[in-house]
């Protein structure tokens, strides 16, 4: 049977010791191109350029006719 410790550890001092394990919110830039947030270092969802120019071509939502 492993030991057990004396005291109970205060949460405080856990909450000290865990304090790198925060996650921090994803980078977000400005599309150069159409102004919207994407993520950087990635494709923009809204117009399909990435570094200037176009990488894939992004179909567009058509109205359905009644």
């Amino acid at each position: 049977m492993a030991p057990l410790p004396k005291k109970k550890y205060p949460k405080a001092r856990q909450g000290k010791r865990r304090s790198h394990l925060a996650k921090s919110p994803a980078a977000t830039i400005e599309c150069s191109r159409c102004h919207s947030i994407k993520l950087s270092h990635t494709v923009c969802q809204t117009c399909g350029t990435y570094d200037g120019r176009e990488v894939i071509e992004i179909k567009s939502k058509q109205k359905k006719k009644k």
